[in-house]
């Protein structure tokens, strides 16, 4: 797309990578832009009111995605994401809840967090920026970068093995894990409507290419210009046949079936599935409190007169 243009111009320049930046688009390299780029559209496909939704970051490159966006945002501790969009979700669940994090905030400092939000299935959809360092502190290796994997900010090796965030996810109970690639902001935009719109705890994976510190995963590997036929090291998971969906969750034996499709996906790495590797609609959390405390189904916590409230009715119904 070409259009005449009249305002600031930014240049990031490190080691001759060149990342520009205007009030009206980014061009370049960086896969924040195109996760920035999946967000919105999918939230503008989905038409939500920006006052129905609150998105939320950790620390990281990750950490300035809710300035962009048009809809309440929280820019919370490293690592910390999680435990406060599940209070804000459980406070009001008329709010729409995206979670943000990096793959050093979520899987490394935030890991406890990460399988306990999974377990708790609270209706709310977190998306990682994956792109094996540590962008935000000068590129040390993230928990996904490979045993043996050096970039060009690390001095060596990196010495202990990644972890996968996808088999994590699945042991730990989430309800929709899927993976996308920052660089195709379409098809991760129709991942991410897709996470939002599924009731209960959904985690979306995104590879994403850091050209300041990364010179492993770059956006010329993942095309595969450096293989003799010359083909992408990614393949979309809808265009091979693949169901992760359970049809009958009902059907204990259906739930794990895919659950172990999912995980033997995600250890495949050459070519590299994207797309919706689980999904199971079963009973959220807000679902289990709603039978607890009855009141919070009829209206939200936000709009409760707390102050007032009866206490011994509550504790009545919490017996």
């Amino acid at each position: 797309m070409v259009f005449d243009y009249e305002g600031y111009v930014h240049n990031f320049e490190v080691e001759d990578v060149h990342s520009y930046v205007s009030s009206v688009g980014a061009l370049h390299n960086c896969g924040e832009f195109g996760i920035l780029t999946g967000i919105q559209m999918a939230l503008a496909q989905m038409n939500l009111d920006p006052d129905k939704v609150a998105v939320f970051s950790g620390i990281g490159c990750s950490g300035k995605t809710p300035h962009y966006i048009k809809a309440y945002g929280f820019h919370t501790l490293h690592g910390r994401v999680l435990p406060v969009a599940t209070g804000a979700r459980l406070a009001n669940s008329d709010v729409t809840v995206i979670a943000l994090g990096g793959d050093g905030d979520g899987y490394g400092i935030g890991a406890g967090y990460f399988v306990n939000s999974g377990r708790r299935n609270v209706d709310m959809a977190y998306l990682v920026h994956n792109n094996n360092v540590y962008g935000l502190t000068k590129g040390q290796a993230s928990p996904t970068l490979s045993k043996g994997k050096r970039t060009k900010s690390m001095p060596e090796e990196a010495i202990q093995d990644g972890i996968n965030p996808i088999a994590m996810a699945v042991a730990a109970g989430y309800t929709f894990i899927a993976r996308g690639y920052a660089l195709e902001p379409r098809h991760l935009a129709g991942i991410i409507t897709k996470a939002i719109q599924h009731k209960g705890a959904a985690l979306v994976d995104v590879l994403q290419t850091c050209p300041t510190y990364n010179d492993l995963y770059t956006k010329e590997w993942y095309e595969g210009a450096d293989l003799p036929e010359k083909r992408s090291r990614l393949y979309k998971l809808e265009e091979t046949g693949f169901d992760g969906v359970v049809h009958d969750v009902t059907d204990e034996q259906e739930i794990v079936t895919k659950k172990a499709a999912a995980v033997v996906k995600s250890y495949e790495t050459e070519p590299i599935p994207i797309g919706v590797y689980y999904q199971a609609e079963l009973p959220t959390y807000e679902d289990a409190l709603h039978q607890r405390i009855p009141a919070l189904a009829e209206k939200p916590l936000v709009d409760i007169d707390v102050f007032n409230r009866d206490v011994n009715a509550l504790l009545e119904a919490m017996r």
